[in-house]
């Protein structure tokens, strides 16, 4: 079970790691033991997401989404397995949590009387400079 919140839990069969050897430096124990972690969530087939979480989901994290609406992290930063089996299901998690927050509506608003007035006062006096800007007549 991956814990989100208080209210809500990930299924131990949402979840599946694969572990792969990691790139970059590490010496020999880069060669020998498998260290990175791919965690896939299976988010399309969840039970506990609703319909709009789950799109929200989708936005939030771009290029993991599968097109069989899987969810893929890899993490490869450590050269500790657990240390990145943790972090790869932290990143899940944060992932879900932000696409548990509704956006709010925005709710739209007309200008004041008196912002329209400044508006329209600035306006004029800056095309008075722009008009004085012009050639001078033979008269001055």
């Amino acid at each position: 079970m991956l814990w989100i919140n208080d209210n809500l839990a990930l299924a131990d069969w949402e979840l599946s790691e694969s572990f792969t050897r990691a790139q970059g430096p590490g010496g020999q124990n880069v060669n020998k033991v498998s260290t990175a972690v791919e965690l896939r969530f299976e988010a399309e087939r969840s039970p506990h997401l609703t319909t709009a979480v789950k799109a929200r989901l989708k936005r939030i994290a771009g290029r993991k989404w599968t097109l069989d609406g899987a969810i893929v992290i890899r993490a490869e930063e450590t050269r500790s397995q657990t240390r990145n089996r943790e972090l790869a299901r932290e990143r899940l998690a944060e992932m879900i949590r932000a696409a548990l927050v509704a956006p709010k509506r925005r709710i739209a608003t007309k200008p004041t009387k008196g912002s329209q007035r400044r508006r329209l006062a600035a306006k004029s006096i800056r095309g008075e400079v722009k008009s004085l800007r012009g050639k001078v007549g033979e008269d001055d």
